[in-house]
C-alpha cells in the first residue's frame, strides 16, 4: 500500500500532478486506486472541479470526501482550503467499497444495511466513515452499529466547515450528490489487509466532580442540580452569548461512557442555562470539566505513536477535532500529528465530531484524536522501533501547568473527602457509627411519605437494653459504652448475614431502631427474635451475657410516622413490662 498526497492550489498545477500520478501508476504494480478529498470549502463549484479531474483521469478509481475545519496534509495542517490524497492496494486479495446514504437523526437504516453487507461479505475488516453532524444527536446512529461483526474497525470523522458556527457541512462520493444529511461508508478488507485503530485525548480531568441531575436526549440541563451553563460561568467566566461555542471548546465534559473516557464539548448554550450536546447524556452520572496541557498532549502522542510504529503501517488517517485545532493553532497543531507522519503518509481533517468503535460500541468524540493505521501484508519482525525521550522526559522535569492542576486536583479531592466525612458525621452517632437520632427518624418519616400510597409493607423493631443502668453503676461507662457498641455490631452483621437492607439509628441512650421496608410484622419478628439471641450470646469482658427487650410493629395505612414510632414504643414498653428478655408484637 502507497500513498502521494498533494494539495489543490489551482487548476492547472493540479492537473499536471494527476499525470504525473498517471504516469507512475502504469509503471507500478497497482491493483486498485482510491481518492480522499478533504475541503476546508463550502464552495461546490471548486469542489466539482476537482473531482471532475479525478474522475477523467482515473475513471475507475473512487473517492470519497467532505468538508472541513482544516485538512492534515502530510501530517500537519493543510496550506490550500482542497487536500487530495491517492491510496494505492498492491495486493490483489485487497478490496473496498464505498455506499453513500441519507442519514436522519433518528434513522437507523445506515446500521442495519453496513450490518447486511459485513454479514454478507466477511472479508471485511474496517469501515471508515464520513458524516454530517450539523447539530443533530448522533447517538442513535452510533448505537446502530453496535451489533455490526466485532471484527470489524469503525472510525471517522464528522464533516464541518471553515466558519465552526455555521452547520453547513456536507459529504461526497463518486456518482453521488454533495449532501447535507448524509453518511460515506468505506468498507476495506482482505486476508491481506490489516489495520489498528486508537484514540488520544491528553485532556485531563479538573477540579471538582459534578452529577448529571437533569438531562434529556442531547441536551444537558443540570448539573448539581444548578443550570448546566453555571459551570462554565462560575468557573471559567464563559458568558452565555454567541461566542460561547469557541470559548467552551477548550474545555469539554469529561465522563466515563461505555466503559472509556469520553470528552463532550456542548455545540451551544441556551437562555434557560441547559447546553446542548452532540450526543445524548445521561443522568446520573459522574462529570467533570477537563483542559489541555501541551506536554501531556504530546506525551501521549508520544506513547501512542509508539504502539503505531510498532505496527509497522503503509499508511495512517487521521481525524482531529476542530477544538485541538482551536487549542494549538494552525502553526503547531503539527505537534500532535507529526509524530505519525514520521512513521507513514498521514492524511486527515479536523473534524465536527470524532467516531471510533471500543470493543462492540461506535462512540462519538469531542477533542479527540482518533487514528486509524493500515498496512498490506506481514510485519517485518526484525525491524526495531526506537523511542526518542524529550528534554523533559531526560531531565524528570514537570511544567508549571502540569504541578498547579496536580495540585488543584489533589486538594480537590481531600475536600471532596472531607465533605464526604462531614456528611457522614452529620448523620451518624459518634460512638456506635450507626445512623443518630434525627437521620434514622429522618427515614422513617421519609419512607412512611413514599409508602403511603402503596402496598409495600414497612415495619419497625425498637430495642432497648435491660438494666443498663447496673451495667455503668458496677463496671464503669467504659463498659457501658463497650456493651453498646457490640449491640451495633450485631445488629450490623446480623442485618448483613440475612441481607436485609435496612437502616439502624441509634434512638436515644441505649434505644435503638431499625427501619425494614418490604417486612410484614411477622417477618420483622423473625429478625428480631436473631438479634435477641445474637446480642444475648455475647460474653462482655466486665459485663459478662446482657439481655434487651423489642418491640414490633408494622405500619398501617394512614397513619403518620409519629403514630408508627408511638405503636412500637408502647410494643417495647410491654416486653419489658412481661418481664424484659423478649419480643412483643403489636
Amino acid at each position: 500500500m502507497k500513498r502521494f498526497q498533494f494539495e489543490y492550489g489551482n487548476e492547472r498545477i493540479f492537473v499536471r500532478e494527476l499525470e504525473k500520478l498517471r504516469v507512475w501508476v502504469k509503471r507500478q504494480m497497482v491493483h486498485k486506486l482510491l481518492f480522499h478529498v478533504f475541503c476546508e470549502t463550502v464552495d461546490k463549484e471548486r469542489i466539482r472541479t476537482v473531482c471532475d479531474y479525478l474522475e477523467k483521469y482515473f475513471p475507475d478509481a473512487e473517492y470519497i470526501g467532505c468538508t472541513t475545519s482544516g485538512n492534515i496534509v502530510s501530517g500537519d495542517k493543510g496550506k490550500s482550503d482542497i487536500c487530495v490524497s491517492c491510496t494505492m492496494f498492491e495486493y490483489p486479495d485487497t478490496q473496498y467499497r464505498v455506499f453513500q446514504l441519507s442519514i436522519e437523526e433518528h434513522s437507523l437504516e445506515v446500521g442495519q444495511r453496513l450490518k447486511k453487507y459485513i454479514e454478507d461479505n466477511p472479508w471485511v475488516k474496517s469501515v471508515e466513515l464520513l458524516t454530517t453532524i450539523n447539530g443533530i444527536s448522533m447517538t442513535k446512529f452510533c448505537e446502530s452499529f453496535t451489533d455490526c461483526r466485532k471484527d470489524v474497525c469503525i472510525f471517522g470523522g464528522g464533516a464541518y466547515s471553515p466558519d465552526l458556527s455555521w452547520n453547513n457541512g456536507f459529504v461526497f462520493s463518486k456518482g453521488h450528490e454533495m449532501m447535507d444529511q448524509g453518511v460515506v461508508l468505506l468498507m476495506t478488507g482482505g486476508d491481506d489487509f490489516h489495520l489498528v485503530t486508537m484514540h488520544i485525548t491528553g485532556w485531563k480531568p479538573l477540579g471538582r466532580e459534578f452529577t448529571v441531575t437533569k438531562a434529556q436526549d442531547s441536551r444537558l440541563y443540570e448539573l448539581d442540580g444548578q443550570p448546566a451553563f453555571d459551570v462554565y460561568y462560575k468557573y471559567l467566566h464563559i458568558n452565555n452569548d454567541e461566542n460561547f461555542f469557541e470559548n467552551s471548546l477548550e474545555f469539554p465534559i469529561f465522563y466515563k461512557y461505555h466503559g472509556i473516557d469520553i470528552l463532550r464539548a456542548p455545540s451551544s448554550s441556551n437562555e434557560d442555562g441547559s447546553l446542548n450536546m452532540t450526543s445524548v447524556v445521561e443522568e446520573n452520572v459522574s462529570a467533570k470539566l477537563a483542559y489541555g496541557d501541551p506536554e501531556v498532549i504530546v506525551d501521549s502522542v508520544k506513547e501512542e505513536s509508539l504502539a503505531v510504529a510498532k505496527f509497522q503501517p503503509d499508511v495512517i488517517d487521521v481525524f482531529s477535532c476542530a477544538a485541538r485545532l482551536m487549542y494549538w493553532g494552525s502553526e503547531d497543531v503539527g505537534r500532535e500529528t507529526m509524530p505519525f507522519e514520521a512513521i507513514a503518509p498521514t492524511v486527515g481533517f479536523f473534524t465536527s465530531g470524532e467516531f471510533l468503535r471500543t470493543e462492540e460500541f461506535v462512540n462519538q468524540h469531542n477533542v479527540t484524536l482518533v487514528v486509524a493505521a493500515m498496512r498490506e501484508g506481514d510485519a517485518d519482525e526484525d525491524m526495531e522501533i526506537y523511542h526518542m525521550l524529550s528534554e523533559e522526559e531526560k531531565s524528570g522535569k514537570i511544567n508549571m501547568i502540569k504541578r498547579l492542576t496536580t495540585f488543584i486536583n489533589a486538594a480537590t479531592a481531600e475536600m471532596e473527602e472531607a465533605n464526604r466525612k462531614l456528611e457522614i458525621a452529620a448523620i451518624s452517632d459518634a460512638l456506635t457509627r450507626l445512623l443518630n437520632r434525627g437521620e434514622i427518624q429522618r427515614r422513617i418519616s421519609d419512607c412512611v411519605r413514599e409508602n403511603s400510597d402503596t402496598s409495600e409493607k414497612v415495619s419497625l423493631i425498637m430495642m432497648d437494653l435491660d438494666d443498663f443502668k447496673k451495667v455503668n453503676d458496677t463496671y464503669g461507662h467504659k463498659e457501658g459504652d463497650n456493651v453498646l457498641i457490640g449491640l451495633a455490631d450485631v445488629l450490623r452483621d446480623t442485618l448483613k448475614e440475612c441481607y436485609i437492607d435496612g437502616d439502624i439509628g441509634r434512638w436515644g441512650g441505649e434505644e435503638f431502631m431499625v427501619l425494614l421496608p418490604g417486612f410484614s410484622a411477622d417477618k420483622a419478628k423473625m429478625i428480631a427474635d436473631i438479634l435477641l439471641k445474637n446480642f444475648s450470646d455475647i460474653n462482655f469482658e466486665l459485663a459478662g451475657h446482657q439481655t434487651m427487650s423489642l418491640g414490633v410493629t408494622e405500619y398501617i395505612d394512614g397513619e403518620d410516622a409519629d403514630v408508627f414510632t408511638m405503636r412500637v414504643d408502647a410494643a417495647l414498653y410491654e416486653a419489658k413490662a412481661n418481664g424484659k428478655n423478649q419480643v412483643v408484637v403489636k
